[in-house]
């Protein structure tokens, strides 16, 4: 029976890592796409407002998350894992359709991006399924598989959209309503579908399964019983300080991934004179190479960890996405290419080659964003070299934080807590969009990356000062019962 049940239970949880990974794709198989379908949906939209898009999607994760983590708390985990995933499905659905309105498009887009992030509020249901269902010897391991299948559906996400780009901006006709096929509305299409074959995983294959520190079996979270009795009275000596420190460090944490996945399409245009379709297909490769990027990174932290602990991993990770900030911060006496009313881009430096005329939509730096004209451009080099230190760093960090946090809490049921640290992470990638975008719109990019430098280097300083606090419970209650 023991045999059956370990099969049982890794079977379930690898669903879960199943579940992440196609979480990740149906997140990154549009974000770069999403600021040129903006643009070509409605062509008032602007920088500003593609902040509140991408913001939305968290947003809307935000107010789930606790919400979603509570039910798993007290039914089976599959209710609130069906629901949110039907919610996805029929928001991508939705956002494929945002170009049909004949007014109002942009706030179509801002509504089904919302409820994408709603329906991905599942993510809290995930974590708290996997660390119930490990031991504390099993969890890294758990955590780190799972942030690697997050990764690979980061890796699949942009290189299917990279790969449906070449459908191109017009498409083909679907039907006699006016929808078309195309290399913005087929990958909302395919995460459609990926989401209807993730409910019947889940609807059809997931068992519940709840283990404590050691590995033993305990009944499942949602009755009473003795086991779920010391549970509760568990959770009185969680350190809340430890807690909420740990929800903090990952707000730093999301805020700072945010502001760079939110700022790299519009970046690149302006600093490369990337048509539309350009950008889309470039960030694509970017963004599908730190996804393999992370990968490695995972498997290094897994062993790295278990020899010097996950604390210094936090450490360093954060102190890597400091340098790649730095890196990305604008020097030099070039300027970039500016856009004017002619059909390419304008500049005392000689036009880079196929930059100017013949694609669809504008290139260059835009003229209404003064900045443009006495800010340094940022050369390919470093935007590249910043994207390597930003994804190592971030990578170390994401599976660090809530690996650390899951351990914290200790042997009780973590819907709920995971569902504010998701709740918290949410918040962060609801204001770091907005908050980039318009300090980019308006300022630039060195008062931008110089702020995410200062937000880095106070995250740092959080985690130095309360170092000791950070501790798995098992480790804290250990400590108080010897003294």
């Amino acid at each position: 029976v023991s045999l059956l049940y370990y099969k049982s239970r890794w079977r379930s949880i690898r669903i879960m890592y199943f579940t992440m990974f196609l979480s990740s794709v149906g997140f990154t198989i549009v974000i770069t796409s999403i600021w040129p379908y903006l643009q070509k949906i409605d062509r008032g939209a602007d920088a500003s407002f593609l902040g509140w898009v991408v913001a939305a999607y968290s947003l809307g994760q935000m107010v789930a998350s606790p919400l979603f983590g509570l039910w798993s708390n007290h039914r089976p985990r599959r209710e609130p894992l069906a629901c949110s995933l039907l919610i996805n499905v029929g928001a991508n659905v939705y956002y494929a359709l945002v170009a049909l309105p004949l007014a109002g498009n942009r706030y179509h887009m801002l509504a089904a991006r919302a409820l994408v992030g709603f329906g991905a509020g599942n993510v809290a249901v995930v974590r708290s399924y996997v660390a119930g269902a490990t031991s504390l010897k099993e969890r890294t391991n758990a955590m780190a598989n799972m942030s690697a299948c997050q990764a690979l559906g980061f890796i699949l996400g942009p290189a299917l959209q990279a790969a449906l780009s070449f459908i191109g901006e017009t498409g083909v006709a679907v039907g006699g309503g006016g929808l078309r096929l195309n290399m913005y509305t087929s990958p909302a299409l395919l995460a459609a579908l990926l989401g209807v074959l993730n409910i019947l995983l889940v609807m059809l294959v997931l068992r519940e399964h709840f283990v404590d520190d050691e590995g033993r079996h305990l009944c499942a979270i949602n009755y009473e019983s003795e086991d779920q009795v010391e549970l509760q009275e568990a959770e009185g000596d969680i350190d809340p300080i430890a807690v909420l420190t740990s929800n903090l460090l990952f707000f730093v944490i999301m805020f700072i991934f945010a502001v760079f996945e939110t700022i790299a399409t519009p970046l690149s245009m302006d600093m490369f004179a990337w048509a539309r379709t350009e950008a889309v297909l470039y960030n694509g490769i970017i963004l599908c190479a730190i996804g393999f990027e992370s990968i490695a990174v995972f498997l290094v932290v897994k062993v790295v960890a278990q020899r010097v602990g996950d604390r210094p991993v936090l450490l360093g990770g954060l102190s890597i996405i400091f340098c790649g900030f730095f890196v990305l911060l604008p020097w030099g006496d070039q300027y970039p290419l500016l856009q004017w009313e002619g059909k390419g881009p304008l500049s005392i430096t000689p036009i880079a080659p196929g930059a100017s005329n013949g694609t669809v939509g504008p290139r260059g730096c835009p003229l209404a964003q003064s900045w443009c004209q006495y800010t340094p451009s940022i050369h390919l080099g470093q935007f590249v070299s910043a994207d390597v230190l930003i994804g190592a760093g971030y990578a170390a960090c994401n599976v660090m934080s809530y690996t650390l946090y899951s351990k914290i809490l200790g042997p009780k049921p973590q819907g709920v807590y995971m569902g504010w640290l998701t709740a918290s992470g949410s918040g962060a990638r609801t204001l770091g969009p907005v908050f980039v975008s318009n300090v980019y719109t308006r300022l630039g990019p060195r008062w931008a990356f110089s702020v995410m430098c200062g937000l880095v280097a106070a995250g740092v300083a959080l985690l130095a000062a309360l170092y000791r606090r950070l501790v798995p419970f098992s480790v804290r209650h250990r400590r108080a019962r010897d003294t």
